[in-house]
């Protein structure tokens, strides 16, 4: 729960009738007020007796009765919205937040009758709007210092008691998000995402793998975003502003972000801190690039925070860079999955506090991370075999940031890590799954006889029993995979295999030998996330040799495809057009 409050205003009639009208694109639905600061008060929405205007004045009348001057903007705005996957509150429930809200700014305390007027309007599901003026009924103006912070405070109260997403108190490092008008500017031009969100990951990627700052500044030029240096008088670059080609205001200004507004750690200073202790990259044959990265990894797993509180925060803060490298060069099967990771992780890359920027896990991490980032080009970035072994050291390092993080009592960031680690988790089974399927090579299928008057039909692709086929394939895993809630989603693909022309028993067998799956807290997850693996590295197989998946593996010559046809013999050659008349007169009878 979120209370977001918005800029004070001056005028109350036109704040209502846009809360109460159809919205910028229709998206307001069925506005009715939830509660007031006089429970007698009609809505609206719901009386024929009151209107906006009269609610109006009704807001403002304490206003015109303070003693000395008035403020200028009194009109008193807060949002507060839930999380998309939360539970939709009832209007009872909404009710008693906006109640607690207005107690908790100063606005409205419990038990207090000259307090502020106020009013709270509901038109969507997630979320409310308080409206109320900055006058008391005595005449005075309320305290609300500190008005904000309270009402978080009161918000993460709510959360444990209605079960809803468990935000935290501001500790300094969240990210910057995008503000509503960036949004719907994005949608205007067309954009997936917003400027802001587009800046954040391009300067992000840029500081990982920079060792300079000329170097820092030229791949933020290359990425194809705007560069503005911030030279003070004695020549020395004190900061930077990025900006989109073509993002501009109304005044056709460009529009300039300052590193720190993107994210606490992308200021200059902060980004410095990146090279200030450089590394030096070990020498190592482009074949054992993925081992090497591999060992430093799990080394720096097993070493992380053992230094103590400030060196762990140094230490995940490396440990983010290297996931945001790992995302640009990885197989492009998982890439999209190890970006989403890199995103996730971004909260528990910056613990509160201060941090060392020393240390034997921080070194490993930089050492692993100049040896991915120098190496892309001769690697083998879609070798999805010579990459797991090195994701599979990124969950270890993931889990112990998330360990760490826990015994800090880190909520926000440990919540962060779980979430990156589960997304690591999936890229790589789904690596695993494409390995298998680059190294399958299916059994020779039995030619069936004419079936006798008693032996029933087979069954067309599709129509198999999924359940009998993990029976067969996985008995000790059967039951547990059978009432998995994952179960569906790992029937689907089975039936997907089959249809393609693969035995889904032979398959199921092959991706759950490629990795135990004795550890997997969801046994039908982990198989669902294999074949989903498989089926990507079998269609990608089968698009660059022109045949059907079935027909061949990752690798494979296709020898295991249908037996060739005939020759036929060649057709008749079609004679051009006019070529009877080179032919001469026809015969006549």
């Amino acid at each position: 729960m979120n209370p977001k409050k918005a800029r004070d205003g001056d005028y109350t009639a036109g704040l209502l009738k846009y809360l109460y009208g159809p919205g910028k694109r229709d998206e307001h639905v069925d506005p009715h007020m939830v509660a007031a600061w006089d429970p007698y008060i009609e809505d609206p929405a719901r009386s024929p007796a009151m209107t906006i205007a009269d609610l109006a004045l009704l807001l403002d009348a304490p206003v015109y009765t303070l003693r000395g001057a008035k403020p200028l903007k009194h009109v008193y705005h807060v949002a507060v919205r839930n999380a998309p996957e939360d539970r939709i509150l009832s209007d009872e429930e909404w009710s008693r937040v906006a109640v607690e809200m207005m107690h908790a700014a100063g606005i409205a305390k419990r038990g207090d009758a000259n307090a502020c007027r106020w009013v709270a309007v509901r038109h969507a599901d997630d979320h409310i709007h308080i409206v109320a003026t900055r006058a008391r009924e005595d005449g005075r103006q309320p305290d609300i210092n500190w008005d904000v912070l309270k009402m978080q405070a009161r918000a993460r109260r709510f959360e444990v008691e209605f079960g809803l997403r468990r935000l935290t108190h501001g500790d300094g490092t969240a990210r910057k998000w995008a503000k509503t008008g960036e949004k719907e500017k994005a949608e205007r031009r067309g954009l997936d995402e917003p400027a802001r969100e587009t800046l954040q990951r391009a300067v992000r990627e840029a500081a990982a793998v920079a060792t300079s700052d000329t170097d820092f500044f030229a791949r933020l030029s290359s990425s194809g975003v705007r560069v503005k240096q911030r030279i003070a008088p004695d020549g020395n670059v004190t900061g930077y502003s990025v900006a989109m080609p073509g993002d501009r205001d109304g005044e056709q200004t460009p529009v300039w972000f300052p590193g720190a507004r993107l994210a606490p750690d992308l200021s200059l200073p902060r980004v410095r801190e990146r090279w200030d202790s450089p590394v030096e990259t070990p020498r190592v044959a482009p074949a054992e690039m993925w081992r090497v990265a591999e060992d430093k990894v799990r080394s720096a797993a097993a070493q992380l925070g053992a230094g103590g509180l400030h060196h762990g925060a140094g230490e995940v803060a490396a440990l983010g860079d290297l996931i945001v490298v790992a995302a640009i060069v990885s197989p492009r099967l998982v890439r999209t999955k190890i970006k989403d990771a890199a995103y996730e992780f971004e909260r528990a890359a910056r613990a509160p506090g201060d941090r060392v920027l020393e240390g034997q896990a921080r070194t490993l991490y930089r050492e692993s991370n100049q040896l991915l980032a120098q190496s892309a080009a001769t690697m083998g970035r879609n070798d999805t075999a010579a990459a797991l072994g090195f994701l599979l050291s990124l969950v270890q390092a993931v889990e112990a940031a998330r360990r760490w993080h826990d015994a800090q009592q880190h909520r926000a960031q440990t919540e962060a890590a779980g979430r990156a680690g589960r997304l690591l988790r999936e890229a790589v089974e789904v690596t695993a799954g494409a390995s298998a399927a680059r190294e399958y090579r299916p059994r020779p299928k039995r030619t069936a006889g004419r079936p006798s008057a008693g032996q029933r039909k087979a069954a067309a692709p599709g129509d198999r029993l999924m359940a009998g086929v993990v029976q067969e394939a996985l008995p000790e895993h059967a039951r547990a995979i059978l009432t998995d809630p994952a179960w569906p989603s790992l029937r689907a693909r089975l039936v997907e295999v089959e249809q393609a022309g693969d035995d889904c028993a032979d398959v199921l067998v092959t991706v759950a030998r490629r990795r135990e799956l004795s550890s997997a807290e969801s046994v039908a997850e982990v198989l669902t996330w294999r074949l989903d693996g498989w089926r990507k590295q079998r269609g990608a197989a089968a698009a660059a040799s022109g045949s059907s998946p079935s027909s061949t593996a990752g690798g494979d010559t296709g020898k295991s495809a249908a037996p060739t046809r005939r020759a036929a013999a060649p057709a008749a050659k079609r004679r051009p057009p006019g070529d009877e008349q080179r032919k001469g007169p026809r015969r006549t009878r």
